[in-house]
């Protein structure tokens, strides 16, 4: 074999990172030792994995083609070392669940499972859909729970449960007693929403379709709990799932409107990269954990 195993380590690094300081940095060595493994490696082959462009080092297509194998062989190498140690643990795995997923669904599928495989470890990262599905595509995270639809030539979309979205406002706001919305009602009103990119702002924009455009926006933020403060605070209207909004309906905090003529329900999703190895930890997740909130 003409390769090791840290020269293969520091070629995936460096293609996350896309710097060599940056990749030692997160492999703890030193920046000439990384540099000096990735040119011993492209040299044996004669290749170049990287266009280098300043400081930057982006994948060219060569090194794309051998990113996945190159994973792989890692994954591989960590079962055997586990397996040759004993060691009973099922390794790590990365999750990654936009916002309303993993604020108010993930951490307790995650907890469960690591009750019931305390030796491995799982990594979970919340951010809108957009960023989970960049993480995905490379390679950073092993799976992403999803709220909205997502179509890519290198990605595996699987549909998980139904969801529903709701639009709220605060007890004392005008529409609370209202027993029926109609689009003018929504068009006279100020909104607060997500922001581009994420799932909910996906489906809110759906759902507002054909009058979407006169929507006025007050405020667009990055969080669930931000926006309901300020639909508690009487600011405007907004829409988020019901998942989100329950204890605040149920505590009569916030006020779930009536609203006609407007399709609400939308798909929750889990996605996996089509060019990634899957692991038996993945899967045992999957069997364990996502699957059974569809049961």
């Amino acid at each position: 074999m003409r390769f090791s195993l840290r020269q293969v380590e520091v070629f995936l690094a460096v293609a996350h990172c896309e710097n060599m300081t940056k990749a030692a940095t997160q492999l703890a060595m030193s920046q000439s030792a990384a540099s000096s493994a990735l040119k011993e490696l492209e040299s044996q082959y004669d290749v170049k994995l990287f266009d280098r462009i300043g400081k930057r080092l982006k994948l060219n297509a060569h090194g794309e083609r051998v990113r996945e194998q190159a994973i792989a062989l890692m994954q591989s190498a960590d079962e055997f070392s586990r397996s040759i140690s004993q060691d009973q643990g099922l390794g790590d795995l990365h999750v990654g669940a936009t916002l309303t997923i993993g604020n108010y669904l993930a951490v307790d599928m995650v907890a469960k499972f690591m009750r019931q495989h305390p030796q491995s470890h799982i990594d979970l990262t919340v951010s809108n859909t957009e960023h989970v599905v960049q993480q995905l595509l490379n390679y950073e995270i092993d799976i992403a729970l999803v709220e909205g639809e997502l179509n890519h030539i290198d990605v595996a979309v699987t549909p998980w449960f139904d969801d529903r979205l709701c639009i709220i406002c605060a007890p004392e706001h005008r529409l609370a007693q209202q027993a029926v919305i109609s689009d003018a009602d929504l068009l006279a009103e100020s909104w607060i929403t997500r922001e581009s990119g994420s799932g909910t702002r996906q489906g809110f924009e759906r759902v507002m379709h054909g009058i979407m455009s006169d929507i006025k926006i007050m405020l667009e933020l990055e969080h669930t709990e931000a926006i309901k403060r300020a639909v508690r605070s009487n600011l405007g209207l907004a829409c988020l799932s019901e998942i989100a909004v329950e204890d605040e309906v149920t505590e009569q905090k916030l006020v779930k409107l009536p609203v006609v003529g407007r399709d609400l329900n939308r798909g929750f999703y889990w996605l996996i990269h089509k060019k990634r190895q899957s692991s038996q930890l993945l899967n045992y997740f999957i069997e364990e954990a996502v699957l059974p909130l569809n049961a």
